[in-house]
């Protein structure tokens, strides 16, 4: 089974196309996402009379969740996370409703679904809900039966029997969910870009678009910054093993497909160069340097709901001015939207007894850049090749961080494009 998902408000300008592209390429079920066409438009009816199972994934109206979350933090910023989804969630539950009329007046046996009458389980982090199961069954019988299921994505049903939501990327979270709950060969989100590039066409004109990208590789990518696909919903294609393909509703011709790694015959020493301008480096300076600093500096954060990425500990001092026994300094990174969320439970702890320092350095005029391949785990010297190019344009590295198959580095922002230029340029990465 393959499915296709539009999540675009433009489809409008395309939507004459979708019933030829959907019967090229054999697509069972069609999911449509702020589409703004005529009702009159929705080739709906023509794929039912070629003996598809027809299945929509709504999510609200443009606009229409940041209206009610406005609403929301109006009334009251601390507000309950359970009624904050009560209330976002019902852009969806419009969106499914309407559509489902339009449909019937079409004459299509269409029936809207929420998220809780799949259901769709989720776990009971309201705002952030992560997906656990979806009993599709009585969803497949229905399609089975010929009729049209309009889902409300975005959506679910938690362990307290309330209404959940599924948080940033929500859109494509349930078109995996679902491609993986009906077993299908394929999910194709439909965006506004027309596959996974080697690095921003905007930064490096020469980038080149990517044939086929492995789950591990997409994730860490857009972990550091590419806005392609939403970290969520990589993780859930991976593990779920569903082979998504990133396409773009404006042209007519193949994206990238995010596969296993086995899908792939040449791995590539680096696929890719992400980056993000939205890093802020905080020191801790004169930390007492005893076992378990760390944990007492880095559990507060956590607590505090900040997203520490890199980690630096520079090397201890002993008997440094006032400072008995030894000291050193901490640095790490966090997005620039948390830094006072940081510097607050920092300040607390402080107070507590917990830990003690000089001062706490922010600097906010620093990007990361990373570089991302599969092929690093069986390949040396992708480090030394990437910091030689950054030097080579004199370009500082302030921070480094690695995983497996990326290397990360934090920068002063006013060299982001520049270093992303440089490393797309030693990497060769425009060829294919």
């Amino acid at each position: 089974m393959r499915l296709a998902t539009w999540n675009v408000n433009s489809l409008r300008s395309r939507i004459d196309r979708v019933e030829a592209f959907c019967l090229r390429h054999e697509i069972d079920v069609l999911a449509l996402q702020e589409t703004k066409a005529r009702e009159d438009q929705l080739p709906l009816l023509g794929l039912q009379g070629a003996g598809y199972e027809v299945a929509v994934v709504v999510s609200a109206m443009a606009g229409a969740t940041n209206q009610l979350v406005g609403w929301c933090q109006a009334l009251s910023p601390l507000h309950d996370a359970r009624e904050y989804d009560a209330v976002v969630a019902t852009g969806e539950q419009v969106t499914s409703g309407l559509l489902a009329i339009a449909l019937q007046t079409l004459g299509v046996e269409a029936r809207s679904w929420a998220g809780w009458q799949i259901p769709v389980r989720t776990d009971g982090a309201h705002g952030k809900a992560r997906i656990e199961a979806i009993e599709g069954g009585e969803l497949v019988r229905r399609m089975q039966a010929g009729q049209v299921p309009v889902v409300a994505g975005f959506q679910g049903l938690g362990p307290d029997r309330r209404v959940t939501t599924l948080g940033r990327g929500g859109s494509d979270t349930s078109a995996v969910a679902l491609a993986a709950a009906l077993g299908a060969d394929r999910c194709d989100i439909y965006t506004d870009v027309d596959g996974v590039y080697t690095t921003d066409p905007r930064i490096v004109a020469k980038a080149r678009k990517l044939d086929k990208i492995a789950y591990e590789e997409m994730l860490e990518l857009a972990s550091v910054g590419a806005k392609v696909l939403q970290t969520r919903s990589v993780e859930l294609a991976m593990k779920q093993r569903v082979r998504v393909q990133v396409l773009s509703s404006f042209e007519d011709r193949p994206g990238t497909l995010v596969v296993d790694e086995e899908e792939i015959v040449e791995k590539a020493l680096v696929s890719g160069i992400a980056y993000s301008r939205d890093e802020a480096k905080i020191t801790l300076v004169t930390v007492e340097d005893r076992p378990g600093i760390s944990a007492a500096i880095f559990q507060p954060l956590a607590d505090a709901g900040v997203n520490v990425d890199m980690i630096v500990q520079n090397i201890s001092e002993r008997d440094y001015e006032d400072h008995p026994g030894a000291v050193t300094d901490m640095t790490f990174s966090v997005p620039v939207n948390q830094v006072e969320r940081a510097r607050k439970a920092m300040e607390q702890a402080r107070a507590n007894g917990k830990i003690a320092y000089d001062d706490l350095a922010v600097d906010t005029d620093v990007a990361k850049v990373s570089v991302v391949g599969i092929g690093m785990r069986s390949h040396a010297g992708v480090a030394a090749r990437m910091f030689r190019a950054l030097a080579d344009e004199n370009v500082n590295i302030k921070v480094i961080s690695t995983s497996e198959i990326k290397i990360s580095v934090l920068i002063d922002r006013k060299y982001m494009e520049l270093a992303v230029q440089a490393l797309h340029d030693a990497f060769e990465l425009e060829k294919a």
